[in-house]
């Protein structure tokens, strides 16, 4: 069973440490490799699906989170407010009252909308150090966000559409969903005092999710402040449930910050906010990922795609011009040379690369490559255009195979 907290730390992912504060890593060398990756990703693939990209700022003043209702159903989650020039600012619990903002600040006509907007930003919750642990609760997040403005009628197509993307991206990172849940209000005083608002949010989330035909549980108590919400389950090796991607449609904020969108007749409308995030947070999905690959990641995601290993000395600079071929291509691989140790035991040290590329005297004279895969396979010396060739289109085609399951 994997441990992404133990693990992590012997892959050199991330780390802590005391002076930063508890619920506060840090990314190390390779486990800012495999960000990188997942945030190029995830970006490209919501470019692909009419996402548009924007940046805003991770304080705001505690007045914009009165509007929204963070402060009165969500402060005790937020940290403190800290006093700047007779105002008080906050650190952001949540990017949505941010895109309200920038959805405001410009008028927006019917044919403009759905308005897909979309940000990889940070967020701060004020969470126990009880609860705090490795990667998966933390106090500073990452978070892969991105609000729909719309029109009544679009919400439960652009719902499924949401859910359709979290499929392909969870087929390309390799995980498995544990099971849909259709995060319902429960009793108490932390939710928006709506009874109607509630019943026509959650219509929408179910006519989504019976659209696609998912199995899906609903559960009360586990909604936003000011919706109900689709929560794609995971669950860990010991069977502990996270939530990592949610999709939620909002009534409540674009009537707070006055939205509105002219339609046909000329009039002004209220859009409807579809909240959805297809990876969640980074640190959650990254210790996911470790803890379900057990470190040997995708090829596309590996902090290193290809090790070179020369057999002996006399192959060095072989080696080190496959290296250089590998970088031009924009794949990632670093040579592990004879002071290493002995071929086998670099072999083994590089037992979650994906390949590796055996460089001995008669691949180094015929500019050939012998390659090792991860699982174990042996492949005939090819020439290394041809190698490098099929692992970049593996590696492009963002997949979870190593091989022959992916290019043909």
């Amino acid at each position: 069973m994997h441990d992404h907290r133990r693990l992590g730390r012997e892959l050199d992912l991330f780390d802590t440490d005391p002076l930063m504060g508890a619920g506060l890593p840090y990314w190390l060398p390779d486990g800012a490799v495999v960000r990188h990756a997942l945030e190029e990703y995830v970006r490209d693939a919501e470019r692909r699906a009419g996402y548009r990209h924007v940046y805003s700022p991770v304080l705001g003043k505690r007045e914009l989170y009165e509007i929204s209702g963070h402060w009165s159903h969500y402060s005790e989650d937020m940290f403190p407010p800290m006093d700047l020039g007779g105002e008080q600012v906050v650190l952001r619990p949540s990017l949505c009252p941010h895109h309200a903002l920038i959805y405001r600040s410009r008028s927006h006509s019917y044919r403009e909308l759905p308005l897909r907007m979309a940000e990889l930003g940070g967020m701060y919750r004020s969470e126990l150090s009880g609860v705090l642990g490795g990667l998966t609760r933390v106090r500073a997040i990452q978070l892969n966000d991105a609000h729909v403005f719309c029109t009544l009628d679009q919400v439960a197509g652009e719902a499924r559409a949401a859910l359709e993307l979290i499929g392909r991206v969870y087929a390309a990172l390799g995980v498995t969903p544990a099971r849909y849940r259709l995060s319902l209000p429960g009793a108490g005083g932390k939710y928006v005092a709506d009874p109607a608002m509630w019943r026509r949010s959650a219509a929408l989330l179910t006519e989504a999710l019976d659209g696609l035909g998912v199995a899906y549980e609903a559960v009360e108590g586990e909604a936003a402040f000011y919706g109900p919400k689709i929560d794609v389950q995971i669950a860990d090796p010991a069977g502990r449930e996270a939530t990592l991607s949610t999709v939620q449609v909002d009534f409540h904020q674009p009537e707070r910050f006055g939205l509105h969108y002219i339609g046909p007749d000329g009039a002004r409308h209220r859009p409807v906010m579809v909240h959805r995030s297809v990876i969640g947070s980074l640190e959650r999905v990254v210790a996911h990922l470790v803890e379900a690959h057990g470190g040997a990641f995708p090829p596309w995601l590996a902090p290193t795609q290809l090790v070179v290993l020369p057999v002996a000395d006399a192959e060095l600079d072989q080696a080190g011009r496959l290296v250089a071929r590998c970088l031009d291509l924009g794949l990632r691989a670093r040579l592990a040379g004879p002071e290493e140790g002995t071929l086998s035991a670099r072999v083994r040290a590089a037992r979650l690369v994906p390949y590796q590329a055996v460089i001995g005297a008669r691949e180094a004279a015929g500019d050939l490559v012998a390659l090792r895969l991860r699982d174990g396979r042996r492949l005939e010396a090819r020439p290394a255009e041809e190698v490098l060739g099929r692992i970049r289109e593996v590696v492009g085609a963002h997949g979870t195979a190593l091989w022959d399951d992916a290019v043909r």
